[in-house]
């Protein structure tokens, strides 16, 4: 099976959903990777990845991303490479571009994907509905081609040198509607950035009062961990937006995530689960969390936090 890979890029730099995407591709059988951009060719050898069959370049006149520029390069690509799976990041750039391609071209759509397999011929695609409160699986019947927006994070970043024949296609891409003028960074927060820790010491409703939440402060940064917490804490107003974890908050995998009180609601756990070690602790035999853990303590919290507190 063909799969076509979008890469995707920023100020020349390859993002890691790009290599997110390798990955899932390579599951589902041979890669091509289309590197799209105003020098398309600075960006090979970032893709040239282990399992990547084809790197195939595209020139547009636009410096950036913009929408129209893309949607005709990836519809352009589809037509001549004729993939039967097209992958995109679930990004703010692809849903600019990719649900409009995918219904020009009659394909088959998903979008938030977070499972990917083959059922003989057929593709099928896992998203969650409802608030993630239900996962569902999708298959496209009657179409050709199908285009799935995966979710960031899932997979794990696609590594090792390839050796995958390069080649170009010629697009004529129209006049954008857009015109891109300056790249003006976001102001950067005080608080720290959850998305890049690589350990995570995470509190849920399970320690109770809004007093015990500097305990935990304090216990993260003797272990050299940071603090993040679940959703019921940034409601109730004892911790900020920029420490929640989960559907409505930030996706994070960091190589340990440590969790204290944290029952595992699906919102919760679609935010944490592609961490490296996954280590739970809390009173319900059966709470969710258990079910992604590699490791689990039933205990209470407290008495865990105090037996940690003696080692540091």
């Amino acid at each position: 099976m063909s799969v076509l890979v979008v890469a995707e890029h920023l100020r020349g730099q390859i993002r890691d959903v790009t290599r997110e995407l390798i990955t899932a591709a390579r599951e589902l059988g041979q890669v091509t990777v289309a590197a799209i951009g105003q020098d398309p060719g600075s960006l090979v050898d970032a893709v040239n990845i282990d399992g990547v069959a084809e790197i195939v370049t595209v020139t547009i006149g636009a410096g950036e991303f913009e929408n129209d520029a893309y949607q005709a390069a990836v519809e352009a690509l589809i037509a001549d490479r004729k993939p039967r799976v097209t992958l995109l990041g679930f990004t703010v750039n692809s849903m600019g571009y990719g649900p409009a391609a995918a219904v020009k071209l009659g394909l088959g759509f998903a979008s938030d994907v977070h499972g990917v397999a083959l059922e003989g011929d057929a593709v099928i695609a896992t998203r969650s509905f409802y608030g993630s409160k239900v996962s569902a699986e999708l298959d496209f019947p009657g179409v050709d081609g199908v285009m799935l927006l995966l979710r960031p994070t899932v997979w794990a970043p696609a590594e090792g040198r390839g050796s995958a024949s390069v080649s170009s296609l010629e697009v004529t891409a129209p006049a954008s509607r857009a015109r891109h003028r300056e790249l003006v960074e976001a102001s950067t927060s005080s608080d720290v950035d959850i998305t890049q820790a690589d350990f995570l010491l995470s509190i849920g409703r399970g320690i109770g009062d809004k007093e015990n939440v500097e305990m935990f402060k304090e216990l993260a940064a003797k272990m050299g961990a940071t603090l993040s917490v679940s959703r019921p804490l940034v409601d109730a107003g004892w911790m900020p937006s920029s420490r929640q974890v989960g559907q409505s908050g930030k996706t994070v995998k960091p190589s340990v995530y440590l969790a204290f009180g944290i029952s595992g609601a699906v919102q919760h756990l679609a935010g944490m689960k592609a961490s490296g070690t996954i280590i739970a602790v809390n009173t319900d035999p059966e709470a969710a969390i258990f079910n992604v853990a590699q490791y689990g303590a039933k205990a209470d919290l407290f008495d865990v936090a105090e037996e940690l507190e003696k080692l540091y």
